[in-house]
C-alpha cells in the first residue's frame, strides 16, 4: 500500500471485453457497473481496502447504492481509466464519485457510490465500524481529496417525468 494517494485517484487502464458488446454495438450497461468497479478495486488496494485487507481482518465493503450516469457510448476495443473521489466517510460509510474517460479523454460516464463498513467475522455479515487504523488510512486518503472542487453531478436524482 502506498502511503501518498492521488487526488483524484486513477485506476490502471482497463480494456473491454468482446463478450461485453451488446446487440447495439456498444458497451452494455452492466459492464459500466464492472469497469467502475475494478477502479475502485484498484483505489482500495492503494488505500488498504482490498482483498488482503478482508483476509487479515475479517472486514469488507459491500455497496450499498450507487447512480450511473451514461453519457458517451463505448466502442468496441477501447481502452479507460476510472478516476475516483472520495466524497465523504463516517466511521461506518465511504461515499465516493467516479468519471470513466476514454483514453481519448473524452467522459464516459459517471459513478456516485456509498460503500458500507462490513464485519465478516460472525454468524453474519453486519455493518459495523471501520477498525481503527484502517479507518485513519481512508481518512488520510479523504482528507487529500477534499482539497479537489466538489463534483455538480454529486448527489443527483432521477426527477419524475411528470
Amino acid at each position: 500500500m502506498d502511503d501518498t494517494i492521488a487526488a483524484p485517484f486513477r485506476s490502471r487502464e482497463l480494456s473491454l471485453e468482446p463478450g461485453w458488446i451488446d446487440y447495439n454495438g456498444h458497451l452494455n450497461l452492466a459492464y459500466y457497473h464492472v469497469l467502475f468497479d475494478r477502479g475502485i478495486d484498484d483505489l482500495f488496494d492503494a488505500i488498504g481496502l482490498g482483498e488482503r485487507y478482508r483476509e487479515r481482518t475479517g472486514f469488507t465493503t459491500y455497496t450499498a447504492e450507487a447512480h450511473v450516469r451514461y453519457l458517451k457510448e463505448v466502442p468496441p476495443g477501447a481502452r479507460v481509466i476510472v478516476s475516483t473521489m472520495i466524497v465523504g466517510l463516517d466511521e461506518k460509510r465511504l461515499h465516493m464519485f467516479q468519471e470513466m474517460h476514454h483514453t481519448d479523454g473524452w467522459l464516459a460516464a459517471t459513478l456516485e457510490n456509498l460503500s458500507l463498513s462490513i464485519d465478516q467475522r460472525g454468524v453474519a455479515p453486519k455493518v459495523a465500524p471501520f477498525p481503527a487504523e484502517t479507518f485513519q488510512r481512508v481518512k488520510a486518503a479523504f482528507e487529500v481529496h477534499t482539497t479537489l472542487p466538489r463534483p455538480a453531478e454529486l448527489c443527483r436524482a432521477i426527477r419524475p417525468l411528470v
